[in-house]
């Protein structure tokens, strides 16, 4: 399976404009360049992206771990916080931090720690990324 997006950027440096789409239509010419990667211009940026990928891919390799622990029912929402620091002449991506927010009922915290944690190191998106990959978990209460 291939799964495709394209960028164009127009000019150069600071002045340059850029484009992203992906295979799928749901980004179309979607604005990026300097100022809305290094300021707060609207658009996106790869950092971004990065990031909502990130969040996306473990919440999915997570609620499919949980179904094939024998878990049907429950809500899981990461976010994802993706760094860019700068590294000499250049700049680097250094870290991707999750955070989930889950309720699941019928687990214990342990049991579900585990089962997040493998979800964490094997999702795709984490494997592909060579930046350190934090996880906090903040599990709701269970209703009795």
């Amino acid at each position: 399976m291939k799964r495709t997006a394209t960028a164009r950027y127009q000019g150069l440096g600071k002045d340059g404009k850029g484009w992203i789409s992906t295979q799928s239509g749901v980004l179309d010419d979607s604005p990026y360049g300097f100022a809305t990667r290094f300021e707060n211009e609207p658009g996106t940026n790869p950092e971004e992206l990065i990031a909502a990928a990130h969040a996306g891919c473990f919440t999915m390799a997570l609620s499919f771990a949980l179904a094939k622990a024998g878990l049907n029912d429950g809500t899981l929402e990461t976010a994802a916080a993706v760094t860019l620091e700068k590294d000499g002449d250049g700049f680097t991506v250094t870290r991707s931090d999750l955070t989930l927010k889950a309720s699941v009922p019928g687990i214990e915290p342990e049991r579900f720690d585990a089962i997040a944690q493998e979800a964490k190191a094997n999702c795709p998106i984490s494997k592909l990324l060579k930046a350190e990959i934090t996880l906090d978990i903040q599990m709701a209460e269970a209703s009795a």
